[in-house]
């Protein structure tokens, strides 16, 4: 009966059947896995990604090792409103004093909150089942949720996998064929007991160095994080402070009234499709909330509050002038962006009461007041009667430039408060 209950729940979430609630409420989320080949502040896939599990190093056979990236990736996933989680590397570690060695050594600089995910990713080299054991049993006595991570084939040829997972779930991976996809197509589902996070693929985006797609399937997710809160994590460490105060600036606490302007990643909430093109890059009042959603005036979708920026902290207030903020785009630096707008990274670095200067993410809304304006540095915001012809003659260009800059199919639909770029 426990099996046929669990296949139910693995098909409701597959259907999106499940009816999601306080206790279960990250049940079906999805989320990335990182190392150092996703750079220092890791890659989300999509908007709807809710957490990450990074790589802190581990044992490689022969010794000890470690992931530069571990600490910042933390840092990041927070500061963007997500569960950040942590795996270690886990290969011929095959004797208790090796075990004892390895985790004692990793367990004192893991950067996410006591009850988070600390994985063992077993994927290569020799293992012992009883050594697994304890090590997943010490794990937990340290205060965290221990799971052991690998592909299917090989958890079953090197372990004793039934007496683990009588004990400790898994996190496993299973991809069927590895075509790109962005959500999981239970066709795939590698079945087995106690899964509790499934890896259904390594192809979620095309980006260098890949990106691994998962699906929480328990709720195991939340541990570690306050009622489910991501920026409220219970134990404090240099990592999930600096996220947390990176959250401030970002402005994490959307209500009725406030000014946002929407994620060029963002998503309806009820659909998963994308926002168009054509509604983001400008600013918009959240006219309700419900939950972790909103609904924004002129945009009849609910999204996710992760998925709109704040651009102002007061209610009811008028809209902000587009040309004052800068969304950052992959690969930027506050450095390129300071040049962009004739300012200095120290200045948009205080502008924006940045703690590390070294950490912005793609996404974040930047305020670039104090430098150049936009709108000289070649933006413009479109105002009530203007028209595409009107503003490339102010501007010294064509319409056919506009639209081609903007992406622009129709050159007579524009709409007030647009950005354009020239």
């Amino acid at each position: 009966m426990k099996k046929l209950k669990k296949a139910v729940a693995v098909l409701a979430i597959g259907l999106g059947l499940f009816s999601y609630s306080t206790a279960f409420a990250a049940v079906g989320d999805q989320g990335v896995d990182w190392a150092v080949y996703q750079g220092d502040q890791g890659q989300f896939g999509y908007a709807n990604d809710k957490f990450s599990i990074s790589q802190i190093g581990g044992y490689n056979g022969v010794g000890i090792y470690w992931q530069s990236t571990y600490a910042s990736q933390v840092q990041s996933s927070i500061a963007q409103g997500k569960r950040a989680h942590t795996y270690i590397w886990w290969q011929n570690v095959v004797d208790y004093g090796t075990a004892k060695y390895v985790l004692d050594t990793m367990l004192a600089q893991v950067q996410t909150p006591k009850g988070s995910i600390v994985a063992l990713d077993a994927e290569s080299g020799y293992q012992n089942t009883e050594v697994a054991l304890w090590a997943l049993q010490y794990i937990k006595d340290k205060g965290y949720t221990p799971l052991l991570y690998g592909y299917r084939s090989y958890l079953v040829d090197n372990f004793d996998l039934p007496k683990i997972t009588s004990k400790f779930g898994l996190w496993m991976a299973g991809y069927g064929w590895n075509t790109p996809k962005s959500a999981p197509d239970y066709g795939d589902f590698p079945s087995y007991d106690n899964i509790q996070i499934w890896q259904f693929t390594s192809n979620y985006l095309d980006i260098p160095g890949g990106l691994d797609g998962n699906i929480d399937l328990t709720g195991v997710t939340d541990n570690g994080y306050k009622n489910g809160n991501p920026s409220k994590p219970n134990t404090e460490t240099p990592a999930i402070d600096a996220g947390k105060e990176a959250d401030k600036v970002k402005g994490s606490a959307k209500e009725v009234g406030m000014t946002v302007k929407v994620n060029f990643s963002s998503q309806n909430y009820a659909t998963g499709e994308a926002i168009p093109d054509w509604v983001k890059g400008t600013s918009y009042q959240i006219i309700e909330k419900s939950g972790d959603k909103v609904l924004l005036d002129g945009i009849m979708s609910w999204l996710s509050v992760y998925d709109v920026e704040t651009l102002d902290a007061s209610t009811g207030g008028p809209t902000v002038n587009a040309s004052q903020y800068h969304i950052v785009q992959y690969g930027e630096n506050l450095s390129s962006i300071a040049l962009k707008y004739g300012a200095t990274w120290q200045e948009l670095a205080r502008v924006n009461a940045l703690s590390n200067p070294d950490i912005i993410y793609q996404g974040q809304t930047l305020n670039v007041v104090g430098g150049q304006s936009v709108a000289t540095s070649g933006y413009c915001v479109v105002e009530y009667g203007d028209t595409l012809s009107g503003i490339a003659a102010q501007f010294g260009t064509t319409v056919e430039r506009l639209a081609s800059a903007n992406g622009i199919s129709n050159p007579n639909l524009i709409y007030a408060g647009q950005v354009l770029k020239f």
